[in-house]
């Protein structure tokens, strides 16, 4: 019965004499078992990002459709997710939305409501479709939850395999502690000034490289004030914490070892390594909770995916397309 009301709809918006742009907008996109999608909710859903896309020079017309064929997917989805959640009579009440601002404002470190508010204004979104939305969220997490996530088990057995195949992922990251000398050579210098100072730092390096003491050359040599007082001293760092220059002639070195005349924007460098410590696995009982985690994730997503697919494979759906919209 409700599927012929729909189609004498679908019949009366296209011949009822009203404006183009009215018959566009009340058309439908989709029918999902009992409920209609409509070309105007693939016109409103795709408006801010179609928006955005503009502001980004993303803007054209396969673009365009490419978006509102990904939306009308979604909304199909949605329309499953919320017929399933009316089914199981799943319900979250305001209480539970109330705790969910109130953890979202701490994790923006909002500091009450109005700072929210402002703050969703500002993305286009009101209070009350904000709550809708989170509303939908929890509705969904609940299921997921009921439907999914209750039947996943991850046995410790599983969790150790993981820890052993990936030992990489689950250890310290290499650190390296080492010393530099700095020069600075003005970009107006003259090329004679240039070979001077070249020459002043090639004979710094002979003497580092036959046994100076690398700081004392550092505090008298290093154009560097902080590497005067501290003979060149870079402490510990990692892989990222440097100039990819620097870091590059580190990687290079052995500990004890010299570098050759390093360039960067600011100047010119001698490098020496004094301590590689390569990263050491980290203990099985400090990761475990976060492996578990990680896997329990991993396997939820993919029940989800294959639930979902099912969901749909039973559901009665009709794709009319976005013919007139596009």
């Amino acid at each position: 019965m409700k599927r012929n009301i729909y189609i004498f709809i679908a019949i009366f918006v296209l011949f009822c004499p009203v404006p183009c742009q009215s018959k566009i907008f009340d058309g439908i996109a989709a029918i999902v078992n009992d409920d209609l999608i409509t070309l105007q909710d693939i016109y409103s859903e795709s408006k801010p990002l179609l928006a955005n896309m503009e502001k980004e020079n993303k803007l054209n017309p396969e673009n365009r459709i490419n978006l509102r064929k990904t939306l009308l997917e979604r909304m199909v989805e949605k329309k499953l997710v919320d017929q399933k959640v009316k089914e199981l009579g799943i319900k979250i009440d305001e209480e539970e939305i109330n705790s969910a601002i109130d953890d979202v404002m701490k994790q923006n470190n909002l500091p009450d409501r109005n700072a929210l508010v402002a703050a969703l204004q500002h993305q286009g979104i009101s209070f009350e479709q904000y709550r809708a939305q989170l509303r939908e969220q929890l509705e969904k997490l609940r299921l997921i939850s009921q439907e999914v996530r209750s039947k996943i088990q991850i046995g410790a057995k599983e969790v150790r395999e993981y820890y052993d195949a990936n030992p990489l992922k689950y250890s310290e990251e290499e650190t390296f502690r080492a010393r530099h000398i700095f020069f600075r050579i003005d970009e107006k210098a003259s090329s004679d000034e240039i070979k001077r100072a070249m020459s002043n730092i090639l004979m710094v390096v002979a003497e580092a490289r036959s046994g100076a003491d690398f700081a004392e050359l550092a505090r008298k040599y290093s154009e560097d004030p902080a590497a005067r007082a501290d003979g060149g001293n870079l402490g510990q760092f990692k892989k990222g914490d440097m100039l990819p220059e620097l870091e590059d002639a580190i990687i290079a070195l052995k500990p004890g070892e010299i570098s050759d005349i390093i360039k960067t924007p600011a100047g010119l460098h001698i490098i020496k390594l004094e301590e590689r410590n390569k990263g050491k696995l980290k203990p099985f009982e400090s990761v475990k909770a976060e492996i578990e985690d990680m896997l329990y994730k991993n396997k939820s997503e993919e029940r989800f995916n294959a639930w979902a697919k099912d969901m749909r494979a039973k559901a009665t759906i009709e794709i009319r397309g976005l013919e007139g919209l596009l």
